[in-house]
């Protein structure tokens, strides 16, 4: 009997892998086409590992359902961590189900000789398939975040160089390209951004729609305040100069008070640093010797008395 089995199993192998090797690595249609010369001379370039990998994963992707609204979301956030590849949702669906398998797999595997309880071990492996499953969607929102930040920083430098170009005579198409051009290498995300804006309006987008869409796109609460500032100039009709002017001052003075409210909370903050790591040690030293010095001198005197 176990011969018969090692036999099916040898057998089954065999097949599976004679199979995959006919349909990856054998192709006798080209063979043919090669020998009889009615194929044509052009070579396919090689897949790369992580291509097929990408592939994979975008076709688990397709199968795994998804509400409207919670695609809606993650296509905003995605957009938003600078992820705009028609298939990163796919990708991002894909990653989920493959996590959520693997990783309570890996667990199990890791979990499974050691003397731990059996509750404790389907507890790991539950908040594995947890992990594997919400691990994705909080790697996009971090990114989306860090991205924000970065946009952030940015834009005080963009704001300045616009009021630069503006004045200097250029119209607010070509201020958001020189824009775009002068910042791509010290802050890329916003620089990618007025981009974007760019192509919209070389492809025809109204410039209040495209300005609009680029405060809905990023989320930063103060480009939305500059975007709203350029559609209120342009609607209007008022300069543009002395606009931006005036919201990079009341920019300045944002970010001053800003800075005065994070060293205002600077001294609530350091007590719970104060009280559990400079104090212990400040008494140990202060209080340590004579507390030595008493229970060494004083409690014998006591106890002779």
């Amino acid at each position: 009997m176990p011969i018969m089995v090692a036999f099916a199993v040898f057998v089954l192998c065999a097949a599976g892998l004679s199979y995959a090797g006919t349909k990856l690595y054998v192709k006798p249609k080209e063979a043919i086409e090669r020998i009889a010369g009615t194929g044509t001379r052009e070579e396919s370039a090689p897949v790369h590992p992580s291509l097929i990998f990408h592939d994979i994963v975008k076709r688990l992707g397709n199968l795994v359902p998804a509400s409207p609204k919670d695609v809606t979301v993650m296509q905003r956030r995605l957009i938003r961590a600078g992820y705009r590849n028609p298939n990163a949702l796919k990708i991002l669906y894909g990653a989920k189900a493959l996590f959520a398998v693997l990783l309570p797999a890996l667990t199990a595997v890791v979990l499974l000789n050691t003397s731990m309880q059996q509750t404790n071990k389907f507890g790991f492996v539950l908040a594995s398939i947890a992990m594997g499953f919400f691990g994705p969607n909080e790697f996009v929102r971090m990114a989306a975040k860090r991205r924000q930040k970065n946009i952030h920083r940015g834009l005080a430098n963009s704001l300045d160089l616009m009021v630069v170009c503006v004045e200097s005579g250029l119209g607010l198409d070509q201020t958001i390209l020189q824009v775009a051009h002068e910042l791509h290498s010290p802050f890329p995300a916003i620089a990618d951004e007025f981009t974007v804006v760019n192509l919209e309006l070389r492809a025809g987008k109204r410039r209040a729609d495209a300005l609009h869409d680029l405060g809905e796109r990023t989320g930063v609460e103060d480009l939305k305040k500059l975007v709203a500032v350029l559609i209120q100039a342009d609607r209007f009709g008022t300069g543009i100069a002395q606009s931006l002017r005036g919201h990079a001052d009341y920019m300045r003075a944002m970010a001053r008070q800003r800075a005065e409210e994070k060293a205002a909370k600077i001294a609530v903050k350091l007590v719970f640093p104060i009280f559990f790591c400079i104090l212990p040690s400040l008494f140990l030293v202060t209080v340590g010797p004579v507390a030595v010095k008493l229970v060494r001198d004083l409690l014998p005197m006591i106890e002779n008395m």
